[in-house]
């Protein structure tokens, strides 16, 4: 069921840099920015107070709450840098180079997490690699 999932949101992640090219035409990208945080903020607070999930946060432990805190910074300064790339270049080019952060997943995700990688892993990483600098030179 995962990968439907998975699936669900490439697809929105996809409407969200056509969107967001057209959005940016005539916006400065760090407002275009701040706009887009505030819809995703509304649109997440609400889905969670929808579902009675908020009443869970004072069980969220210091540790957990410090890595969704950095998980958010590193979220708004690459909605930041993602949305200058659009400002300036094509969307064809910019949000497939932005998906090189997959690759990058999958070797902080051995560096960091200790996780195990497989041939299909790695051969499917070099992939995105070796796209990400045809699409850049």
């Amino acid at each position: 069921m995962w990968w439907i999932y998975a699936l669900l949101s490439a697809f929105f992640a996809a409407l969200t840099a056509i969107f967001a090219k057209i959005g940016v035409s005539n916006v400065n990208s760090d407002l275009a920015t701040a706009i887009r945080t505030v819809v995703i903020l509304v649109v997440a607070w609400g889905i969670a107070m929808a579902r009675g999930e908020v009443k869970g946060i004072h069980t969220i432990s210091k540790y957990s709450m410090w890595f969704l805190i950095l998980s958010g910074l590193a979220t708004g300064l690459s909605w930041i840098f993602y949305y200058k790339a659009l400002k300036l270049g094509k969307v064809s080019q910019v949000a497939p180079v932005d998906k090189l952060s997959v690759a990058l997943t999958i070797i902080l995700s051995v560096i960091i997490l200790k996780e195990t990688l497989t041939i299909k892993t790695i051969i499917g990483a070099l992939l995105i690699i070796g796209g990400t600098l045809v699409l850049i030179f």
